[in-house]
């Protein structure tokens, strides 16, 4: 059985962990609620620039443009977004198991572009093909910085290196929900689009001016850059908002083992007292 004062410093120990998961808690809830409300401003748009696009594609489907044509390589590029720092629950290895839990992303076919050190540490530790990291996005990033990795991810796809562009990030639905996303950017085939599920005319043609190749090489860059600034913004919120959970749970327990333990040292010290007490008995009764 353990002495008192082995029992005294495991909940010295245990307070002061206690004492820095409250403290995480309370930063991660301050910078949840800056992240949710830019998540929340942004998800609209990000959802209608996604929807909008995949349409506007899919019934272009007859037009020569290499956005809805069938891939010819395949290679697949992949951006997965996770984050710089741990103790986040499982957070960063839900976005991770995306990649390495699915069939049709095969590892010898991809090229992985890492926003975030634990989704690259954990990747490149499996063999897969890191072909730029961009964790420093992360802590600080902008819509410019989502232009620079839209232009070459479209210059890789453009000259036939790769033949999909995929996100890997996690939605952020509210503040404990937080889902592990796949999305496909391009190509756009006619049957990733959604609309033609609610009722609209499949025979629509679609008109372009000016011509439709003109209009794609404006159009397909601000809606990758878009999809990619979108992602980091929602990103940041799920972070938090996992970071928030996991020391809350954590300060819980802490708060838990601090009562379990103070039992047990009250009950060690009540039975130390009760020996004394039996031994001095003893000892005036050997006298008397």
């Amino acid at each position: 059985m353990a002495s008192m004062r082995d029992i005294k410093r495991r909940r010295a120990s245990v307070q002061s962990t206690g004492q820095i998961t409250k403290a995480m808690k309370l930063v991660a809830t301050v910078k949840l609620q800056k992240a949710k409300n830019r998540a929340l401003q942004s998800k609209e748009y990000f959802n209608c620039m996604y929807k909008t696009v995949i349409s506007l594609l899919a019934k272009s489907a007859n037009t020569s443009n290499i956005y809805t044509q069938a891939p010819e390589s395949n290679r697949k590029a992949v951006v997965v977004i996770t984050s710089n720092r741990g103790l986040a629950g499982g957070y960063n290895s839900n976005v991770v198991k995306l990649i390495t839990q699915n069939e049709e992303l095969k590892k010898e076919d991809l090229d992985i572009y890492t926003i975030g050190k634990k989704g690259q540490e954990f990747l490149s530790r499996r063999g897969y093909r890191i072909v730029e990291d961009r964790s420093e996005l992360m802590e600080e990033f902008t819509y410019a910085d989502a232009i620079k990795l839209c232009n070459k991810l479209l210059a890789s796809y453009e000259e036939g290196e790769v033949g999909e562009i995929y996100i890997a990030y996690t939605n952020f639905k509210n503040t404990v929900s937080h889902i592990p996303t796949l999305l496909k950017l391009l190509p756009i085939l006619e049957t990733d689009d959604d609309s033609m599920d609610e009722g609209k005319n499949d025979d629509l043609i679609m008109n372009f001016e000016p011509d439709d190749e003109e209009a794609l090489q404006l159009i397909i860059p601000k809606y990758v850059a878009s999809l990619l600034h979108g992602a980091l913004i929602e990103a940041t919120a799920a972070e938090n908002g996992a970071r928030m959970q996991a020391m809350d749970s954590a300060t819980n327990n802490a708060e838990e083992m601090i009562d379990k333990l103070t039992l047990k040292y009250n009950r060690a010290r009540q039975g130390s007292i009760t020996q004394e007490l039996t031994e001095i008995i003893a000892g005036a009764e050997a006298i008397s």
